[in-house]
Protein backbone atom coordinates (compact mmCIF):
# COMPACT_ATOMS: atom_id res chain seq x y z
CA UNK A 1 0.00 0.00 0.00
CA UNK A 2 1.17 3.50 -0.86
CA UNK A 3 -0.05 6.17 1.56
CA UNK A 4 0.44 9.85 0.71
CA UNK A 5 2.03 11.80 3.58
CA UNK A 6 3.00 15.41 4.21
CA UNK A 7 4.36 17.69 6.89
CA UNK A 8 5.22 21.29 7.73
CA UNK A 9 8.89 22.36 7.87
CA UNK A 10 10.38 23.04 11.30
CA UNK A 11 11.22 26.71 11.77
CA UNK A 12 14.53 26.50 13.64
CA UNK A 13 16.44 29.79 13.48
CA UNK A 14 19.37 28.31 11.54
CA UNK A 15 17.15 27.22 8.64
CA UNK A 16 17.18 28.63 5.13
CA UNK A 17 14.17 30.72 4.10
CA UNK A 18 14.18 29.44 0.51
CA UNK A 19 15.96 26.09 0.05
CA UNK A 20 13.25 23.58 1.02
CA UNK A 21 10.55 25.45 -0.87
CA UNK A 22 12.85 25.72 -3.87
CA UNK A 23 13.57 21.99 -3.87
CA UNK A 24 10.00 20.81 -3.47
CA UNK A 25 8.25 23.51 -5.48
CA UNK A 26 6.17 24.76 -2.57
CA UNK A 27 5.48 28.38 -1.56
CA UNK A 28 8.11 29.83 0.75
CA UNK A 29 6.71 30.99 4.09
CA UNK A 30 9.25 33.77 4.52
CA UNK A 31 10.30 32.26 7.85
CA UNK A 32 13.29 29.95 8.36
CA UNK A 33 12.50 26.43 7.13
CA UNK A 34 15.16 24.18 8.62
CA UNK A 35 13.92 20.60 8.41
CA UNK A 36 11.02 18.73 6.83
CA UNK A 37 10.44 15.52 8.78
CA UNK A 38 9.06 12.43 7.06
CA UNK A 39 8.46 9.66 9.54
CA UNK A 40 6.77 8.61 12.75
CA UNK A 41 8.75 10.72 15.20
CA UNK A 42 6.45 12.04 17.94
CA UNK A 43 8.04 15.50 17.69
CA UNK A 44 6.61 16.07 14.21
CA UNK A 45 4.88 12.97 12.79
CA UNK A 46 3.99 13.00 9.11
CA UNK A 47 0.34 13.63 8.37
CA UNK A 48 -1.63 11.02 6.43
CA UNK A 49 -3.33 12.86 3.58
CA UNK A 50 -6.20 10.36 3.30
CA UNK A 51 -6.86 8.90 6.78
CA UNK A 52 -9.25 6.34 5.28
CA UNK A 53 -6.20 4.52 3.92
CA UNK A 54 -4.94 4.03 7.47
CA UNK A 55 -8.07 3.08 9.37
CA UNK A 56 -8.84 6.70 10.16
CA UNK A 57 -5.41 7.54 11.60
CA UNK A 58 -4.40 11.15 11.06
CA UNK A 59 -0.64 10.65 11.21
CA UNK A 60 1.96 7.90 11.12
CA UNK A 61 2.30 7.68 14.91
CA UNK A 62 -1.44 7.07 15.29
CA UNK A 63 -1.43 4.48 12.51
CA UNK A 64 1.48 2.51 13.92
CA UNK A 65 -0.05 2.59 17.40
CA UNK A 66 -3.39 1.30 16.10
CA UNK A 67 -2.23 -1.17 13.42
CA UNK A 68 1.50 -1.81 13.54
CA UNK A 69 1.19 -5.14 11.71
CA UNK A 70 -0.11 -3.40 8.58
CA UNK A 71 2.05 -0.28 8.79
CA UNK A 72 5.32 -2.01 9.65
CA UNK A 73 4.77 -5.67 8.81
CA UNK A 74 4.17 -8.37 11.40
CA UNK A 75 7.67 -9.78 10.98
CA UNK A 76 9.31 -6.42 11.54
CA UNK A 77 7.18 -5.78 14.62
CA UNK A 78 8.28 -9.13 16.06
CA UNK A 79 11.95 -8.42 15.27
CA UNK A 80 12.27 -4.68 15.92
CA UNK A 81 9.21 -3.68 17.92
CA UNK A 82 6.24 -1.51 16.97
CA UNK A 83 8.23 1.53 15.85
CA UNK A 84 9.60 2.93 12.62
CA UNK A 85 13.36 2.84 13.23
CA UNK A 86 14.33 5.71 10.92
CA UNK A 87 13.47 9.34 10.24
CA UNK A 88 13.93 10.94 6.81
CA UNK A 89 14.50 14.69 6.62
CA UNK A 90 15.07 17.44 4.13
CA UNK A 91 17.61 19.65 5.91
CA UNK A 92 18.38 23.23 4.88
CA UNK A 93 21.17 24.87 6.87
CA UNK A 94 21.25 28.61 6.37
CA UNK A 95 23.69 28.86 9.28
CA UNK A 96 25.65 26.54 11.57
CA UNK A 97 23.97 23.92 13.73
CA UNK A 98 25.28 23.04 17.18
CA UNK A 99 28.36 20.88 17.70
CA UNK A 100 26.97 17.54 18.83
CA UNK A 101 27.46 13.81 19.12
CA UNK A 102 25.18 10.84 19.67
CA UNK A 103 25.48 7.75 21.88
CA UNK A 104 25.91 4.11 20.99
CA UNK A 105 22.97 1.75 21.66
CA UNK A 106 24.54 0.64 24.93
CA UNK A 107 25.21 4.21 26.07
CA UNK A 108 21.67 5.25 25.14
CA UNK A 109 20.09 2.40 27.07
CA UNK A 110 22.22 3.05 30.15
CA UNK A 111 21.76 6.82 30.01
CA UNK A 112 18.00 6.61 29.55
CA UNK A 113 17.65 4.23 32.50
CA UNK A 114 19.96 6.35 34.66
CA UNK A 115 18.08 9.59 34.03
CA UNK A 116 14.73 7.88 34.55
CA UNK A 117 15.95 6.55 37.89
CA UNK A 118 17.12 10.05 38.82
CA UNK A 119 13.63 11.39 38.15
CA UNK A 120 14.69 13.88 35.46
CA UNK A 121 11.59 14.80 33.41
CA UNK A 122 11.81 13.96 29.70
CA UNK A 123 11.31 17.61 28.74
CA UNK A 124 13.77 19.02 31.29
CA UNK A 125 16.47 21.21 29.69
CA UNK A 126 19.18 19.16 31.41
CA UNK A 127 17.86 15.84 30.08
CA UNK A 128 20.37 14.14 27.75
CA UNK A 129 18.56 10.90 26.95
CA UNK A 130 14.97 11.20 25.73
CA UNK A 131 14.81 7.53 24.70
CA UNK A 132 16.85 4.32 24.75
CA UNK A 133 18.01 4.39 21.12
CA UNK A 134 21.15 5.37 19.26
CA UNK A 135 21.14 8.08 16.57
CA UNK A 136 23.57 7.44 13.72
CA UNK A 137 23.02 9.77 10.76
CA UNK A 138 23.84 10.12 7.10
CA UNK A 139 23.37 13.16 4.89
CA UNK A 140 23.48 13.37 1.10
CA UNK A 141 24.20 16.76 -0.44
CA UNK A 142 21.49 18.14 -2.71
CA UNK A 143 22.85 21.67 -3.12
CA UNK A 144 26.03 22.10 -5.21
CA UNK A 145 28.01 22.13 -1.94
CA UNK A 146 27.20 21.13 1.62
CA UNK A 147 29.64 22.06 4.39
CA UNK A 148 30.10 20.31 7.72
CA UNK A 149 32.50 19.81 10.59
CA UNK A 150 32.80 16.13 11.40
CA UNK A 151 35.19 14.05 13.45
CA UNK A 152 38.59 14.93 14.86
CA UNK A 153 41.19 15.71 12.23
CA UNK A 154 44.67 14.15 12.37
CA UNK A 155 46.42 15.30 15.53
CA UNK A 156 49.39 16.69 13.61
CA UNK A 157 47.06 19.06 11.75
CA UNK A 158 45.49 20.27 14.99
CA UNK A 159 48.91 20.97 16.42
CA UNK A 160 50.04 22.72 13.24
CA UNK A 161 47.10 25.11 13.20
CA UNK A 162 47.69 26.05 16.85
CA UNK A 163 51.36 26.66 16.04
CA UNK A 164 50.39 28.92 13.15
CA UNK A 165 47.87 30.83 15.27
CA UNK A 166 50.55 31.34 17.90
CA UNK A 167 52.95 32.77 15.31
CA UNK A 168 50.29 34.97 13.69
CA UNK A 169 49.24 36.36 17.03
CA UNK A 170 52.65 36.82 18.59
CA UNK A 171 53.46 40.21 17.04
CA UNK A 172 50.76 42.25 18.73
CA UNK A 173 49.52 39.88 21.43
CA UNK A 174 48.95 41.57 24.78
CA UNK A 175 49.69 38.17 26.33
CA UNK A 176 52.09 36.06 24.23
CA UNK A 177 51.39 33.01 26.43
CA UNK A 178 47.66 32.92 25.71
CA UNK A 179 47.94 29.71 23.66
CA UNK A 180 50.16 27.89 26.17
CA UNK A 181 47.48 26.08 28.24
CA UNK A 182 45.74 24.81 25.11
CA UNK A 183 49.04 23.73 23.56
CA UNK A 184 50.07 21.90 26.72
CA UNK A 185 46.95 19.76 26.51
CA UNK A 186 47.35 19.07 22.81
CA UNK A 187 50.95 18.01 23.48
CA UNK A 188 50.29 15.89 26.55
CA UNK A 189 48.67 12.53 27.25
CA UNK A 190 45.21 11.86 25.78
CA UNK A 191 45.56 15.17 23.93
CA UNK A 192 42.19 15.56 22.22
CA UNK A 193 40.14 14.59 25.24
CA UNK A 194 42.27 16.84 27.44
CA UNK A 195 41.96 19.78 25.04
CA UNK A 196 38.18 19.43 24.70
CA UNK A 197 37.72 19.12 28.46
CA UNK A 198 39.78 22.27 29.00
CA UNK A 199 37.83 24.22 26.37
CA UNK A 200 34.43 23.24 27.73
CA UNK A 201 35.07 23.11 31.46
CA UNK A 202 38.30 23.59 33.38
CA UNK A 203 39.72 26.39 31.23
CA UNK A 204 36.47 28.33 31.39
CA UNK A 205 36.60 28.48 35.18
CA UNK A 206 39.76 30.60 35.06
CA UNK A 207 38.69 32.76 32.13
CA UNK A 208 41.54 31.41 30.00
CA UNK A 209 39.19 29.94 27.39
CA UNK A 210 37.26 33.18 26.96
CA UNK A 211 40.53 35.00 26.33
CA UNK A 212 41.69 32.33 23.89
CA UNK A 213 38.43 32.38 21.93
CA UNK A 214 38.58 36.16 21.65
CA UNK A 215 42.17 36.01 20.43
CA UNK A 216 41.46 33.29 17.86
CA UNK A 217 38.57 35.35 16.52
CA UNK A 218 40.87 38.36 16.14
CA UNK A 219 43.64 36.43 14.40
CA UNK A 220 41.23 34.65 12.04
CA UNK A 221 39.82 38.01 11.02
CA UNK A 222 43.11 39.03 9.43
CA UNK A 223 44.76 35.67 8.66
CA UNK A 224 46.40 35.42 5.23
CA UNK A 225 44.30 33.78 2.52
CA UNK A 226 47.39 31.87 1.41
CA UNK A 227 47.51 29.89 4.66
CA UNK A 228 46.93 26.14 4.37
CA UNK A 229 44.30 26.70 7.07
CA UNK A 230 42.44 29.48 5.26
CA UNK A 231 39.24 27.40 5.18
CA UNK A 232 39.44 26.89 8.94
CA UNK A 233 39.88 30.61 9.55
CA UNK A 234 36.89 31.34 7.33
CA UNK A 235 34.89 28.89 9.45
CA UNK A 236 36.01 30.68 12.61
CA UNK A 237 34.79 33.98 11.17
CA UNK A 238 31.44 32.46 10.25
CA UNK A 239 30.95 30.81 13.64
CA UNK A 240 32.00 33.98 15.44
CA UNK A 241 29.31 35.92 13.59
CA UNK A 242 26.64 33.54 14.88
CA UNK A 243 28.07 32.56 18.28
CA UNK A 244 30.63 35.18 19.38
CA UNK A 245 32.75 34.00 22.29
CA UNK A 246 31.58 30.37 22.11
CA UNK A 247 34.29 27.77 22.93
CA UNK A 248 33.02 25.77 19.96
CA UNK A 249 34.82 28.29 17.75
CA UNK A 250 38.19 26.99 18.96
CA UNK A 251 36.94 23.41 19.11
CA UNK A 252 36.12 23.65 15.39
CA UNK A 253 39.86 23.93 14.67
CA UNK A 254 40.32 20.35 15.88
CA UNK A 255 37.75 18.95 13.44
CA UNK A 256 37.64 17.95 9.78
CA UNK A 257 35.97 20.53 7.56
CA UNK A 258 34.23 18.64 4.77
CA UNK A 259 32.66 20.12 1.65
CA UNK A 260 30.36 17.63 -0.05
CA UNK A 261 29.47 17.95 -3.71
CA UNK A 262 25.92 17.20 -4.81
CA UNK A 263 25.28 13.46 -4.50
CA UNK A 264 28.08 12.82 -1.99
CA UNK A 265 27.29 11.58 1.51
CA UNK A 266 28.61 11.73 5.05
CA UNK A 267 27.95 9.01 7.60
CA UNK A 268 28.17 9.98 11.26
CA UNK A 269 28.29 7.00 13.65
CA UNK A 270 28.04 7.06 17.42
CA UNK A 271 30.61 9.30 19.08
CA UNK A 272 31.41 11.40 16.01
CA UNK A 273 31.34 15.09 16.90
CA UNK A 274 29.86 17.15 14.08
CA UNK A 275 28.05 20.31 13.04
CA UNK A 276 26.40 21.06 9.72
CA UNK A 277 27.42 24.53 8.53
CA UNK A 278 25.53 25.29 5.34
CA UNK A 279 23.72 23.65 2.46
CA UNK A 280 20.70 21.59 1.48
CA UNK A 281 20.69 17.85 2.02
CA UNK A 282 18.64 14.73 2.48
CA UNK A 283 19.29 13.39 5.97
CA UNK A 284 18.44 9.91 7.20
CA UNK A 285 18.89 8.87 10.80
CA UNK A 286 17.79 6.46 13.46
CA UNK A 287 14.62 7.74 15.12
CA UNK A 288 16.00 9.11 18.37
CA UNK A 289 16.24 12.40 20.25
CA UNK A 290 19.51 11.66 22.06
CA UNK A 291 21.90 14.58 21.52
CA UNK A 292 25.02 15.50 23.53
CA UNK A 293 25.97 19.06 22.63
CA UNK A 294 29.48 20.50 22.61
CA UNK A 295 29.12 24.12 21.62
CA UNK A 296 27.61 26.64 19.19
CA UNK A 297 24.36 26.58 21.11
CA UNK A 298 22.64 28.29 24.04
CA UNK A 299 21.27 24.89 25.08
CA UNK A 300 22.49 22.68 27.92
CA UNK A 301 25.94 21.10 27.59
CA UNK A 302 26.73 18.14 29.84
CA UNK A 303 30.51 18.11 29.51
CA UNK A 304 31.10 14.92 31.47
CA UNK A 305 28.54 12.93 29.48
CA UNK A 306 29.83 14.37 26.21
CA UNK A 307 33.38 13.31 27.07
CA UNK A 308 32.12 9.79 27.78
CA UNK A 309 30.28 9.57 24.47
CA UNK A 310 32.84 11.17 22.14
CA UNK A 311 35.17 9.06 20.05
CA UNK A 312 38.47 10.95 20.16
CA UNK A 313 40.13 8.81 17.51
CA UNK A 314 41.22 11.06 14.61
CA UNK A 315 39.49 10.11 11.37
CA UNK A 316 39.65 10.97 7.72
CA UNK A 317 36.64 12.64 6.19
CA UNK A 318 33.82 10.15 6.96
CA UNK A 319 32.45 9.91 3.42
CA UNK A 320 30.06 7.05 2.66
CA UNK A 321 30.54 5.68 -0.84
CA UNK A 322 27.35 4.40 -2.45
CA UNK A 323 26.66 1.07 -4.06
CA UNK A 324 25.55 1.39 -7.69
CA UNK A 325 23.50 -1.73 -8.52
CA UNK A 326 22.19 -0.22 -11.77
CA UNK A 327 22.29 2.95 -13.83
CA UNK A 328 20.90 5.92 -11.96
CA UNK A 329 20.63 4.11 -8.62
CA UNK A 330 22.89 4.92 -5.67
CA UNK A 331 22.45 3.02 -2.43
CA UNK A 332 23.87 4.43 0.80
CA UNK A 333 24.12 1.52 3.21
CA UNK A 334 25.80 2.27 6.56
CA UNK A 335 26.87 -0.39 9.04
CA UNK A 336 23.66 -0.22 11.10
CA UNK A 337 20.38 -2.09 10.55
CA UNK A 338 18.15 0.94 11.12
CA UNK A 339 18.15 2.44 7.64
CA UNK A 340 19.27 2.43 4.01
CA UNK A 341 18.88 5.31 1.56
CA UNK A 342 18.21 4.91 -2.17
CA UNK A 343 18.93 7.88 -4.44
CA UNK A 344 17.18 7.11 -7.74
CA UNK A 345 17.70 9.29 -10.81
CA UNK A 346 14.96 7.80 -12.98
CA UNK A 347 14.92 8.12 -16.76
CA UNK A 348 12.07 7.36 -19.12
CA UNK A 349 13.68 4.31 -20.72
CA UNK A 350 14.81 2.43 -17.59
CA UNK A 351 13.28 0.82 -14.52
CA UNK A 352 15.08 0.91 -11.18
CA UNK A 353 14.58 -1.92 -8.70
CA UNK A 354 14.38 -1.21 -4.96
CA UNK A 355 13.97 -4.23 -2.66
CA UNK A 356 12.24 -3.61 0.66
CA UNK A 357 13.01 -5.39 3.92
CA UNK A 358 10.53 -3.25 5.84
CA UNK A 359 8.46 -0.10 5.56
CA UNK A 360 9.73 2.73 3.38
CA UNK A 361 9.25 6.44 2.77
CA UNK A 362 9.76 7.92 -0.70
CA UNK A 363 10.16 11.59 -1.59
CA UNK A 364 10.16 12.97 -5.14
CA UNK A 365 12.31 16.06 -5.59
CA UNK A 366 12.17 16.46 -9.38
CA UNK A 367 9.98 15.37 -12.28
CA UNK A 368 7.42 12.59 -12.00
CA UNK A 369 8.00 8.94 -11.10
CA UNK A 370 5.83 5.85 -10.82
CA UNK A 371 6.51 3.35 -8.05
CA UNK A 372 5.03 -0.11 -8.54
CA UNK A 373 4.95 -2.83 -5.90
CA UNK A 374 3.46 -6.29 -5.53
CA UNK A 375 -0.07 -5.06 -4.89
CA UNK A 376 -0.42 -1.52 -6.18
CA UNK A 377 1.36 1.46 -7.68
CA UNK A 378 1.48 5.23 -7.31
CA UNK A 379 2.65 8.15 -9.42
CA UNK A 380 4.17 11.07 -7.55
CA UNK A 381 5.58 14.41 -8.64
CA UNK A 382 8.05 16.92 -7.25
CA UNK A 383 7.25 17.66 -3.61
CA UNK A 384 5.15 14.52 -3.05
CA UNK A 385 5.96 11.88 -0.44
CA UNK A 386 4.48 8.44 0.23
CA UNK A 387 4.73 5.85 2.97
CA UNK A 388 5.14 2.33 1.61
CA UNK A 389 4.04 -0.74 3.56
CA UNK A 390 6.46 -3.67 3.43
CA UNK A 391 4.01 -6.03 1.73
CA UNK A 392 4.74 -4.22 -1.54
CA UNK A 393 8.02 -6.14 -1.69
CA UNK A 394 10.50 -5.15 -4.39
CA UNK A 395 9.58 -1.83 -5.98
CA UNK A 396 10.02 -0.83 -9.62
CA UNK A 397 10.65 2.88 -10.19
CA UNK A 398 10.00 4.34 -13.64
CA UNK A 399 9.48 7.78 -15.14
CA UNK A 400 11.70 10.83 -15.36
CA UNK A 401 12.58 12.36 -12.03
CA UNK A 402 14.54 12.15 -8.78
CA UNK A 403 13.45 9.96 -5.89
CA UNK A 404 14.92 9.49 -2.43
CA UNK A 405 13.67 6.36 -0.69
CA UNK A 406 14.44 5.40 2.90
CA UNK A 407 13.84 1.93 4.25
CA UNK A 408 15.14 -0.31 7.01
CA UNK A 409 18.42 -2.17 6.67
CA UNK A 410 18.81 -5.90 6.55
Amino acid sequence: MFVAISNTPRDYAWGSTTAIAGLLGTPASGAPEAELWLGAHSGSPSRIDDPAQAGGAGDLVEWIESDAATALGAGNVAERGARLPFLLKVLAAGGPLSLQAHPSPEQAQAGFARENAAGIPLEAPNRNYKDAFHKPELVVAVSPTFDALCGFRPLAESRDIVKELTVLGRADAPDPTIFDPFWERLSGPDPLRSAVEWLLRSGRESGAVDALVERVMQIAGSAPETSRFAVDYATVRSLAASYPGDPGIVLSLLLNHVTLRAGEALYLPAGNIHAYLSGLGIELMAASDNVLRGGLTPKYIDVEELLDVLDFTPVDEPLLAPETPSAGVHVFRPDVPDFVLYDVDASADTSASVPLSGAAIALCTAGTVTIAGAGSSVTIARGDAVYVTPDEGTLAVTGAGRLYLATVGE
